[in-house]
């Protein structure tokens, strides 16, 4: 940042924004522990955290003395003409604007419900029982529909629009159909290709058992190998896998285990851990509490979770690394098959019920599929009680079958518990971001995949470091995915990575 001298109005906002940060960590250290340790008896009590400590937290992010402190800074040429603290500015704004359109008791009503909501979807999902949640789906959706009245449709928009701008600012609804319907036509004719001209390959070496404290100190090590600060940071155990990045050095990922098929914890360790990864990168030492040290939307935050999950995890380097490790933690489990049968085995583009376990080529019709049952529960097409039907109908469309119970099919993920309507779209950009960046990062990383057969990813991590992370949001997404890679965002490098890293796994 250029030097400036600071004023007072400007000291007193970081300050103002560094206290409201803190507090917003507490309310995210509540969430954390809901979803790991917390037992099933402290819901009530849980819920009545989250709803005081959210009511406290807004009565600061709308505060008169804050509109104020804004309002001079805007008015500070000084501060104004530099291009860092303007980004600053501009984001602080947009917060601003945005809270004030919210009213005090949605806002703690939407934290009380969406605790208790959660409680009962983790019950719900377990047993397998969609009329124990759909209550609290449809209060959830009611809740997201209200908040979406409260900021207001956009000129030539639609509500889910308001919520979409939250994840991903600037962002509309129908410009993310434009990019996700012919996507999904030649991701549908890519995969038929495949299945009607190739031969598929063996999953042989996903399905052995691995006692899951292998899996887990497996997982560990490919952690910090990717430069993840286990001393800042640590991995447990959830039902639907997260991260959480809560302060200066305090970054938390979460993970599963199954005795088969340790790839699905593996690859959702390397997905949080890239999150992890952005989230230990933002300036948050110094600019803790300002959008300069938070992460510029959710596209791009995925975009660095996918990057390490696929673009270095489901590659032939990555094995010739990470066999010889499996093998010592995993006892000679893996002894049967070669690196090129393992990256063979993780390249498939096989439909699966569950997103999170779905393999690169399918990934995205999960998203297509949540992200049109949501613009229809905005819009009032479904209701709760529709869900079910819709989502089984869609994915029969999309995949060529249906889901043998909920639990594998409209319960399987956390989101809308928590009321996260307008999120999903975000995996997708994600995905889109990453292949444009991996490009870009192979043009301009020396030797990288020679490094990635050593276990040398320093030099991949320094250039996401000095190109994304270091820079907060100080850009918005499609500007900074533009100034990187020189053109703007499309779908033509997932297709060609899709196209070389699948095609010869089914001997095309």
């Amino acid at each position: 940042m250029t030097t400036i001298t600071r004023p007072k109005h400007h000291d007193d906002l970081i300050a103002h924004l560094r206290e409201s940060a803190t507090l917003g960590s507490v309310c995210g250290l509540l969430g954390w522990d809901q979803e790991t340790y917390m037992p099933d008896g402290g819901a009530d009590a849980r819920a009545e955290q989250s709803s005081l400590l959210a009511g406290i937290a807004h009565e600061r992010a709308t505060s008169e003395r804050l509109g104020a402190l804004i309002a001079a800074c805007e008015g500070d040429a000084e501060l104004t003409g530099d291009p860092e603290t303007a980004a600053e500015l501009r984001e602080v704004r947009r917060s601003y604007d945005l809270a004030t359109k919210l009213p005090g008791d949605l806002v703690r009503e939407m934290a009380e419900s969406g605790s208790k909501a959660q409680q009962a979807w983790k019950k719900a999902r377990e047993n397998d029982d969609f009329k124990a949640f759909e209550p609290w789906l449809a209060k959830m959706i009611d809740l997201a529909r209200r908040k979406a009245a409260c900021y207001g449709t956009p000129e030539g928009g639609e509500a889910y629009d308001a919520l979409l701008d939250e994840y991903e600012p600037g962002a509309k609804a129908a410009e993310i159909e434009a990019v996700f319907t012919p996507l999904g036509a030649r991701l549908s004719a890519f995969i038929k290709d495949l299945a009607d001209h190739g031969t598929p390959p063996s999953d042989a070496p996903l399905n052995v058992k691995v006692p899951e404290a292998a899996q887990h100190a497996f997982g560990l090590e490919v952690l910090g190998a990717m430069g993840f600060d286990l001393d800042a940071g640590r991995l447990d155990t959830t039902a639907h896998p997260f991260c959480s990045g809560f302060a200066p050095g305090d970054t938390r990922l979460t993970t599963r285990y199954r005795d088969e098929r340790f790839t699905d914890a593996l690859y959702g360790t390397m997905h949080e851990g890239g999150h992890g990864l952005y989230e230990q990168g933002l300036p948050k030492d110094t600019k803790f509490g300002s959008p300069l040290a938070s992460s510029i939307s959710l596209g791009i935050h995925e975009s660095q979770s996918r990057m390490w999950e696929n673009f270095v995890g489901r590659s032939r380097q990555f094995w010739v690394w990470a066999k010889p490790i499996a093998d010592r933690h995993f006892e000679g489990a893996l002894d049967a098959w070669s690196v090129d049968d393992m990256t063979k085995a993780v390249n498939t583009a096989k439909p699966s019920f569950i997103r999170v376990e779905a393999d690169e080529a399918t990934y995205n019709l999960h998203v297509m599929l949540r992200f049109g049952i949501e613009r229809a529960l905005l819009r009032g097409d479904l209701e709760a009680s529709d869900v079910p039907n819709a989502w089984n109908g869609r994915f029969e469309e999309l995949f060529g079958t249906t889901p043998p119970d909920n639990r594998r099919g409209c319960l399987q993920d956390v989101h809308w518990s928590f009321g996260l309507i307008g999120y999903f779209p975000t995996y997708t950009l994600g995905n889109l971001y990453a292949a444009q960046l991996w490009e870009t990062i192979l043009d301009e990383v020396p030797d990288l995949e020679s490094k990635m057969e050593r276990g040398e990813f320093a030099d991949l991590l320094a250039w996401l470091r000095d190109k994304i992370h270091t820079h907060g949001m100080r850009y918005r997404a499609g500007e900074l995915c533009e100034m990187i890679t020189g053109k703007p965002l499309g779908p033509d490098p997932l297709l060609r990575h899709l196209e070389r890293r699948i095609r010869p796994a089914y001997g095309l």
